[in-house]
């Protein structure tokens, strides 16, 4: 295979080990060169854009592998070795086999699949058929004790699909309202996301969800919503029920203002009950929704990486680092007729920042702690890969995994002034990297687009719901203040990066590349993970976040 020269040549590139190389004691362990080098080959078209189960597979993994042995690290996946199999099944519906109709208003009407509706199951069925199941409105469909929120209260939605309104209960409060400022205002909340709405509608014993979608809310257009034509990702579940409803989806706002009318509702007037803190569910009356759809399942395995240094003294407690290593395959051609989605900073550079972290952590004294690294598969699907190890799975328990550092879409536009935090108010980890980031003369900057809801959009997230605090560095944030250019070029380059090559032909590796402020990043998270590595220091959530109540369920465990 000609991956197999590539990584021999890039092994050969990278053979002098950090810890070797003559530096100043204070200087930024991570190389721009190695990252760059690391990138090159990951980007490669031999590996056909990193595809999980792809043909670019064995190759990624092995150049993974590679990497971290020569780190000085010890494998940490299944029987002795460095993988650990995630199994996943692929969901395909066939919009021009599905069968939807809405009654409302004494009327029965055909819905179409992608103008009106899109839904799906993930079930590990063969067919879904719902007969005229009665749709409930349950306001934002969110359970939140820490803010005294409850949209179900307790309602029976046996055989019953809910209707549910997308982001959090104060996304549109006005000054004053009761519920204004308690999910964040404008900042998304994991209350807010589509997933969170499945779960806890499948957790509530609901037939069925479907979200009414609204672009401010989603933060994506209807295209967005309708762009996976009908496959759908997951892992393999011992009990899918608990997370899937049956029948799961969106479906057009227009459509749910005409059903709320023929109910005998207002939609918005509804939209603003749902923000109070007395809202209870409402059976839209003489309303009921029939699907009948074929599923064609397949299943697919692919890996996850992961590498680790053995803590000195406690060995049971763990830091982690991690990235994702897959991307989106091949797709339509380029002008130039290129067809791999390279995947080159998405998320070849977060991979090439666990990688040089490892080596410094390899090349240098033994800490206290485990440290951790992981290289996920099926992010791009869904956050599979890290929800596999999380949910299940995992090799180092989530208890007393100390934290989280995971780094997905690196910027390449040279040093700045500052680094973009996502998420940033979660966790006591913010100012362990304010500190940091002052020691290189350099400042935190807060996510300039918390409504975006990337926290929630990236592997780290998989751990953080179960409890595990975290810092996520993801350059798609906002720009950041460069050395040269200001906010202004930061900025230009996130909105180049996100409408040309985001999950497309041209997120390729490039040598004109300025990596410097892509170490520097890195480095803020090396130094903080270390510095807790070393210590038997337990971030913290902060009171208002949705995690603390899961991390203070495990506190014993950390004693």
């Amino acid at each position: 295979m000609r991956i197999a020269s590539l990584a021999l040549a890039a092994l050969a590139a990278l053979a002098l080990p950090a810890a070797a190389q003559p530096k100043a004691p204070d200087a930024n362990p991570i190389s721009p060169a190695r990252l760059s080098a690391d990138v090159k080959v990951l980007a490669d078209a031999s590996l056909a854009g990193r595809a999980p189960g792809g043909p670019g597979e064995p190759g990624t993994l092995a150049y993974i592998e590679a990497q971290f042995k020569a780190a000085g690290l010890q494998p940490a996946g299944e029987n002795g070795g460095w993988t650990q199999a995630v199994p996943l099944i692929r969901f395909t519906v066939d919009p021009a086999q599905t069968r939807f109709q809405l009654e409302s208003g004494g009327q029965t009407r055909d819905l179409a699949e992608t103008k009106d509706v899109m839904v799906w199951s993930q079930r590990p069925v063969d067919r879904v058929t719902v007969e005229k199941a009665p749709l409930v409105f349950v306001g934002y469909g969110v359970t939140a004790p820490e803010r005294g929120w409850d949209d179900f209260k307790g309602v029976d939605l046996k055989g019953k699909i809910v209707v549910v309104l997308i982001n959090d209960p104060d996304f549109e409060a006005e000054p004053g309202e009761p519920v204004a400022g308690k999910f964040g205002g404008k900042a998304a909340t994991y209350y807010g996301r589509w997933i969170y709405k499945f779960e806890e509608a499948a957790r509530k014993g609901a037939l069925g969800c479907l979200i009414v979608h609204e672009t401010a809310g989603a933060a994506y257009p209807w295209s967005t919503v309708v762009a996976s034509n009908g496959d759908s990702y997951d892992v393999v579940r011992p009990d899918p029920e608990k997370v899937h409803p049956l029948l799961q989806g969106w479906m057009q706002r227009d459509l749910a203002v005409r059903l709320f009318k023929d109910a005998g509702l207002d939609f918005e007037a509804e939209k603003v009950r749902a923000r109070t803190f007395g809202f209870r569910p409402v059976e839209l009356k003489g309303a009921h929704f029939s699907a009948d759809f074929p599923i064609k399942i397949a299943k697919i395995m692919s890996h996850n990486v992961l590498g680790q240094i053995p803590g000195a003294t406690h060995p049971k407690e763990s830091v982690m680092f991690a990235a994702h290593w897959d991307a989106f395959g091949q797709g339509p051609p380029d002008a130039s007729g290129d067809t791999i989605r390279h995947g080159a900073i998405d998320d070849g550079m977060g991979i090439a920042g666990v990688l040089e972290i490892a080596r410094a952590f390899g090349h240098g004294p033994k800490p206290r702690r485990t440290v951790v690294f992981a290289a996920w598969t099926a992010e791009e699907r869904g956050l599979l890969g890290s929800e596999f190890y999380a949910s299940n799975h995992p090799k180092f328990p989530l208890a007393t995994t100390a934290a989280n550092f995971t780094m997905d879409v690196v910027q390449t536009a040279g040093p700045s002034h500052d680094t973009v935090l996502v998420g940033d108010g979660k966790s006591s980890l913010d100012a362990d990297l304010a500190r940091a980031a002052a020691g290189q003369g350099r400042r935190i900057t807060p996510d300039p687009h918390p409504e975006k809801a990337l926290f929630y959009r990236a592997d780290h997230f998989s751990v953080a719901k179960r409890g595990v605090p975290t810092e996520l560095i993801m350059g798609m944030a906002g720009g950041p203040d460069l050395v040269a250019g200001g906010r202004e070029a930061g900025d230009r380059w996130v909105n180049d990066y996100t409408a040309r090559c985001y999950h497309q032909v041209c997120d390729n590796w490039s040598a004109a590349w300025d990596l410097r402020g892509a170490a520097d990043d890195i480095a803020l998270l090396y130094e903080v993970g270390r510095d807790l590595a070393n210590s038997r220091a337990w971030p913290t959530w902060n009171p208002d976040s949705e995690f603390k109540a899961l991390r203070d369920q495990t506190a014993a465990q950390r004693k």
